[in-house]
């Protein structure tokens, strides 16, 4: 029993600075921003409380408006890039290949560098490499720096992230294909189950559960984009890669709008809730269906 109250004791000594460092760091500036939401606050000085005015103020702002559109697009199209060449890479890498300890180790160093490290060596490569491979090949598209065009600036985004992040899903894909039972391949030869057949009625169904979890690891992480909008384009040319997150942080601690980009973050987290919550839903009902 003495055994048990110190185990108990030691666990409690661990979870009490932890959890103490949660609520100081995230929840009181949780707590805080949604205040401030109701507020003029510019950020230093006195304010007072405007009610609901910045909430209505978001819905009529064009440029909240852009930049939300520019981030469920860019959420969107990365999120489907990096999870058809993640699920891609990790058939090929839990089939029988030589090397295979290395590749798994060399396609994962993406995700050891930081983010901001990666958006600078691709904001060299797009201002300077890729324009002079162009001019070598006499290619005009290529000739000039994709992030200093409005139309391809945000391609060199979803790039970027995709490239990424196809590490970490990688290894999640990887873990669901070692789950499924080898019987069950056997038993699907049998009846013809070869090539594409096999992947969609065998070993798809079987990994939807690690499907889900990248699904609603990329939409939650691709909606937060930040690091790479700075190290890539700071929201530009003309505000075409402005991300919710960058608005937030740009306008809020440099612009003068603390309160209102602090009504914007109130929204921003509803949305990225509701929409985490609405794909575990349907991917739950997905898998009762199978």
């Amino acid at each position: 029993m003495r055994k048990m109250n110190d185990r108990n004791r030691t666990f409690l000594l661990i979870t009490i600075p932890i959890l103490a460092l949660f609520i100081c760091f995230n929840t009181v500036p949780l707590i805080r921003g949604v205040y401030y939401s109701f507020t003029n606050f510019k950020g230093f000085g006195d304010y007072d409380m405007v009610g609901l005015r910045n909430y209505i103020d978001l819905f009529t702002d064009a440029r909240v408006g852009k930049s939300y559109w520019f981030t469920f697009r860019l959420a969107i199209c990365a999120t489907i890039i990096t999870n058809v060449i993640s699920l891609i890479l990790a058939l090929g890498l839990n089939s029988k290949i030589k090397g295979k300890s290395f590749f798994r180790a060399a396609y994962f160093l993406p995700n050891v560098l930081g983010a901001l490290v990666v958006g600078y060596i691709f904001n060299y490569f797009f201002t300077y490499i890729l324009p002079e491979f162009g001019k070598m090949i006499g290619s005009g598209a290529l000739s000039g720096s994709m992030l200093s065009n409005e139309k391809t600036a945000w391609i060199g985004v979803v790039v970027v992230c995709a490239w990424q992040s196809i590490a970490m899903n990688t290894i999640i894909y990887i873990s669901g294909l070692q789950t499924v039972p080898e019987d069950v391949y056997e038993a699907g030869s049998l009846d013809g189950a070869t090539g594409w057949k096999k992947f969609k009625h065998l070993t798809f169904p079987l990994i939807i559960p690690f499907f889900t979890i990248n699904m609603v690891l990329c939409v939650k992480n691709f909606l937060m984009v930040f690091d790479q909008i700075m190290a890539l384009t700071k929201g530009g040319p003309a505000q075409s890669t402005e991300s919710i997150s960058y608005l937030i942080y740009n306008n809020g601690m440099a612009g003068g709008q603390f309160g209102f980009q602090s009504a914007n973050a109130v929204i921003f987290f509803i949305v990225i809730v509701a929409i985490s919550v609405a794909q575990m839903s349907f991917s739950s009902r997905k898998e009762e269906q199978l």
